[in-house]
């Protein structure tokens, strides 16, 4: 009899101090967008305030191969840099919490390959005397 008393007490405490509760983890969660690049809409979901922003990008790539968009990105977290839509940004530090920049809107990008890049140039920039193995050769420098 005493124990239905105290459910009555905590529920009604509940629906007078909805704030008050012990389990209300609201306030430490963001809605964020996050715009891939290439992509035809932005991605919304939430996040923690103190989730790492490689966590942030992390989730961002499987809710982008969950949706099953094009163009497919890849599932590395560490091939993507994540930019805050503040202008003049520069790209979010890793190892930083989402919840420290002042922007729910970010912008998920791809880190340019420099080595494709110069293996390109130089197979460009080189001679070849026409055979494929110089080719390879040139790519595999």
């Amino acid at each position: 009899m005493e124990t239905d008393k105290n459910m009555k007490k905590i529920v009604l405490m509940r629906r007078i101090l909805p704030g008050k509760t012990k389990n209300n983890n609201h306030d430490n969660r963001l809605l964020i967008t996050v715009n891939v690049v290439g992509s035809s809409g932005p991605l919304r979901f939430v996040v923690k305030k103190n989730d790492k922003v490689s966590t942030v990008i992390n989730s961002s790539l499987k809710l982008y191969a969950r949706g099953g968009r094009l163009p497919v990105l890849g599932s590395d977290f560490k091939n993507f840099m994540l930019y805050a839509l503040i202008e003049g940004s520069a790209a979010l530090n890793p190892s930083e919490e989402i919840g420290s920049y002042q922007g729910r809107n970010f912008v998920l990008c791809k880190k340019k390959n420099n080595q494709v890049n110069e293996a390109r140039s130089r197979m460009i920039t080189r001679e070849h005397s026409g055979r494929w193995k110089a080719c390879l050769l040139c790519l595999a420098q």
